[in-house]
């Protein structure tokens, strides 16, 4: 079968200038592709054939086009049984994973945007792959609308929190996430989306000033440079205090942005640490602080 010439590489991941364009290619009239947008965001469905209100001739010219850019592999019920691990395969065959968690009436997507990462965080595992490769929008997105046919819920909420860091893969993140906001799509709530970061500064700054709606959330895990520094080689470039001060200024432009701590076991969950950070969270001067508890093998204890 003959491609076209600029023919997308999945459907999933188009933004709805995207689709308008593609329509018109394919010999159809623009709001066809607002329909085809309608189709596969609002109204989440993936089968051409059942998307009644596209001609035939279109229908069959789509076919070519594969709708989903991941292939689900199989999926993992952890023992808490409120949270399950789904393996996707990428274009390239490389692996990612995405986790659907349950915690009463919130039900949460946990989203990877890369295959690997660079930040070389020492708890995390996905740091031990090293970066492999950048998602686009599309396999972005994709496992929330993957997980969201799978799922009974309806999901409520969705966090930039998988592999990879979502600041070194930043147009599809921010992409991802607009296609997951867009009124005639998805249309699921700013306040609802989570953006993570470790903390790269240059890309707080743009977020900050691009005034985008979702919640950006700056993972400092540790209570001054050195110990930050421990686990964190990105606090190098990054520093501990720059990002305290850097987050405070750009909360005057964005308020939605606020810093993470997380607590781990034999780390940082010990007293004169959980002091410091209550100090810095009741600070005024401050920015907003939330707490994660979380317990975390991957920890070297002879960093410690």
């Amino acid at each position: 079968m003959e491609k076209l010439l600029n023919q997308p590489k999945s459907l999933i991941g188009q933004s709805l200038k995207n689709l308008e364009s593609l329509a018109e290619s394919l010999g159809s009239k623009k709001f066809r592709g607002r329909q085809l947008f309608d189709w596969i965001y609002s109204k989440q469905l993936d089968d051409y054939g059942k998307m009644s209100n596209l001609s035939s001739h279109l229908k069959e010219k789509l076919k070519r086009i594969p709708v989903h850019p991941l292939k689900l592999l199989n999926k993992d019920v952890t023992n808490s049984r409120s949270t399950q691990k789904y393996l996707f395969e990428v274009n390239s065959g490389n692996m990612i994973e995405s986790v659907l968690m349950v915690d009463g009436k919130r039900i949460t997507v946990c989203l990877s945007t890369q295959v690997g990462c660079a930040v070389d965080c020492d708890f995390c595992a996905t740091a031990k792959m090293g970066f492999v490769q950048n998602l686009t929008s599309g396999e972005i997105i994709d496992q929330f609308l993957q997980l969201q046919k799978i799922s009974s819920r309806r999901i409520t909420n969705v966090v930039f929190m998988g592999m990879g860091e979502p600041f070194l893969n930043y147009d599809n993140t921010i992409q991802a996430a607009n296609l997951l906001h867009h009124p005639n799509g998805i249309n699921m709530g700013a306040w609802r989306i989570t953006i993570s970061t470790s903390g790269i500064i240059r890309k707080i700054n743009q977020y900050a000033k691009e005034g985008h709606p979702y919640k950006l959330a700056v993972s400092l895990n540790a209570t001054n440079q050195e110990q930050r520094l421990k686990t964190m080689p990105i606090t190098k470039s990054n520093s501990f205090l720059d990002l305290i001060n850097i987050s405070e200024l750009n909360r005057t432009i964005n308020p939605m942005i606020n810093n993470q701590y997380l607590y781990y076991e034999n780390y940082n969950e010990q007293m004169p640490q959980r002091r410091i950070f209550v100090g810095l969270k009741d600070n005024k001067d401050y920015p907003k602080f939330q707490s994660i508890y979380s317990h975390n093998d991957n920890i070297p204890h002879s960093k410690l």
